[in-house]
């Protein structure tokens, strides 16, 4: 389960949705002692438009959240239910997918600054007999940016499948050994390649240096502090808690209902579950360092001089975030996405302006971003 170069395309539509966002209605803006903002102004009816008509083939619900010194903006279309019709919730939970793995790639950069780990050294060195002797030396830091060359897990992408084993438990070894029957697709450190084997074998790491769940980890070390109690490390439980929308597969030519599914195959780079304002604070936290201290920090906001496997373009992921420019505006964040939800949070390095959306997409799709997603952005963007 890879991502190719198109996922360029999709980082930057989605954060061209951070680039025009609303003015913000007086009950929504910001304090007063925020600082101006210097961005363009954002258009209430293009964000409004960008999500309008749902339910339609594509997705069944979609919420958007807008915040930052310029103003805020969100916005609920579609139902969170098809049997009900029930609108979708503006704190509604929806499963975060790969956005996980900026959580877990701060976990593994707080041990850092605590010298429990060595970024630069082997993963070899930590977790051994864990990587294929055949194996080249891997650096951690090769694993939180994607340059590990690691092959990508090799389980079916059958929607039947999917539905199939919905409830069946896997550990994250075993997640593993589908992608280490295969060769490393290329040497550390030359390329980029977006994987999830990269952050399974983070959640082991953080596990072997701590002795504990990485899921304890990640509580107690970010969700407790920041009183993100809407946010979960679900394990092998199924169910999302209430409010939610929920999320649908289309699996031979139907909507099939996959709210209640197990995470384990993503695990720590997949499985997380979480809110808009929840993310928000994660983010406003995050940028401001009161999660991982400078210089670790600058890690996360620092892209390999590398180029995309398989393409001429250059690297757009850092340790635990990505990156894309937007009319001349950098923006930070990452996409994540799970069967029923397709993800996003965006920022500018001054948060000036941040971005959250969750739609509920009913393809999952495996070659980068859902064009739904997209096709939102762009309209948004005007790109």
């Amino acid at each position: 389960m890879t991502r190719n170069p198109l996922i360029r395309i999709a980082a930057a539509a989605s954060a061209a949705l951070l680039l025009t966002a609303a003015v913000t209605p007086a009950a929504l803006a910001e304090p007063a002692a925020a600082v101006r903002s210097t961005l363009p102004p954002m258009n209430p009816a293009s964000l409004a438009g960008a999500i309008a008509g749902l339910p339609d083939d594509e997705a069944t619900g979609a919420l958007v959240q807008v915040r930052g010194a310029a103003g805020a903006w969100s916005g609920v279309s579609g139902t969170s239910d098809l049997s009900t019709g029930a609108p979708v919730p503006a704190n509604a939970h929806f499963r975060i997918g790969s956005i996980t793995k900026t959580f877990t790639a701060v976990v593994v950069l707080q041990l850092a600054a605590e010298h429990r780990i060595d970024l630069d050294a082997p993963v070899q060195r930590y977790l051994p007999g864990l990587l294929p002797a055949s194996y080249p030396k891997i650096t951690i830091a090769q694993l939180l940016d994607h340059t590990s060359g690691l092959p990508g897990v090799d389980l079916p992408e059958d929607p039947q499948w999917i539905v199939d084993h919905r409830y069946t438990v896997f550990t994250p070894q075993q997640v593993l050994a589908t992608a280490f029957r295969h060769a490393p697709v290329f040497a550390p450190g030359t390329e980029q390649q977006y994987t999830n084997t990269n952050y399974l074998v983070a959640g082991l790491l953080i596990e072997k240096i701590t002795r504990r769940t990485y899921g304890d980890e990640v509580r107690d070390r970010i969700l407790r502090p920041l009183g993100l109690r809407d946010t979960s490390v679900p394990g092998n439980n199924p169910n999302l808690p209430a409010p939610y929308s929920h999320g649908y597969q289309v699996v031979d030519g139907q909507l099939v209902d996959l709210t209640r599914m197990n995470q384990s195959i993503p695990w720590a780079a997949g499985e997380m579950i979480s809110t808009a304002d929840n993310l928000d604070t994660f983010l406003i936290a995050l940028f401001r360092g009161r999660l991982v201290p400078d210089p670790v920090l600058q890690r996360m906001f620092t892209v390999p001089d590398v180029k995309i496997h398989g393409s001429a373009d250059p690297a757009i992921y850092s340790q635990g975030l990505m990156t894309a420019t937007v009319n001349g505006v950098t923006v930070w964040g990452k996409t994540g996405s799970r069967y029923g939800y397709t993800n996003g949070i965006w920022a500018t390095r001054d948060l000036q302006r941040r971005a959250v959306y969750s739609i509920n997409t009913t393809d999952k799709d495996f070659d980068g971003q859902p064009e739904i997603v997209q096709k939102i952005a762009l309209a948004i963007g005007g790109l």
